[in-house]
């Protein structure tokens, strides 16, 4: 099959959500407005994660995997995801799916006419403190990079393949994905999207990843912001 779409997923000790993950990506698979795989990255789980991914991939053609040889950080394992990406378009979601793989269909919409398409997420279902350090870390970030978006850490995205290998990740920069869009002169588009529980795992995150964390990460980008160079080819011979 010649796919149109690859879903990275991030894996980091979810042991307990990956039978979901198959279930729910495999049940999208036969709705997805454009033909879709998945791409488990093992970001050095200590669980059995890895033996649950490998079960999975051999079961299905649309599912394949990297295994890191230790962990790395979300940051890490979406840039290893878009660097093996070859499908035109990338995608990410969490393997916890707080967000439902079904509302990739809703960014389809948008995809052709943007560079990025994200999920905002919509009556969103953590608890207090998690939200409000988000919506801190959200509007700190939105001072810096003046990107527009409302929710960037919302794990529903979807990106144009070239545009994401251009991307020069660092540690914490995966929130930063529609600014680093936008330094490419590309298009970005927010969506609103379903949010869930976790029903199953534990949140990698606290409040220093989710606020403290980010501040610092707003220099780093204004860093790059300066330093970043961008081309664009007239011609060839």
């Amino acid at each position: 099959m010649s796919y149109a779409l690859t879903v990275v997923i991030p894996v980091y000790n979810e042991e307990d959500n990956l039978a979901r993950v198959e279930a729910e990506m495999s049940a999208f698979f036969k709705v997805a407005k454009r033909p879709t795989r998945a791409l488990f990255v093992n970001d050095g789980s200590k669980d059995s994660s890895q033996q649950m991914i490998e079960d999975i991939c051999s079961r299905n053609e649309a599912f394949s995997y990297i295994n890191f040889a230790e962990n790395r950080g979300l940051s890490a394992a979406i840039k290893a995801g878009f660097d093996h990406t070859e499908t035109p378009l990338v995608g990410y979601i969490d393997s916890d799916l707080q967000t439902a793989p079904e509302d990739f269909n809703l960014l389809f919409d948008h995809i052709d006419d943007h560079e990025l398409v994200t999920g905002v997420r919509a009556n969103r279902k953590d608890k207090f403190v998690k939200r409000m350090s988000s919506k801190i870390a959200n509007g700190i970030r939105r001072a810096f990079t003046k990107d527009g978006m409302d929710d960037t850490g919302c794990p529903l995205k979807i990106i144009k393949t070239d545009y994401a290998k251009r991307i020069p990740m660092f540690k914490g920069l995966h929130r930063f994905l529609p600014a680093m869009i936008l330094l490419q002169e590309g298009r970005i588009k927010q969506i609103p999207v379903q949010h869930f529980p976790r029903i199953a795992g534990t949140a990698k995150y606290g409040l220093w990843n989710r606020l403290l964390g980010p501040l610092m990460d707003c220099f780093a980008y204004l860093w790059m912001k300066k330093k970043y160079i961008n081309y664009r080819i007239a011609s060839k011979g």
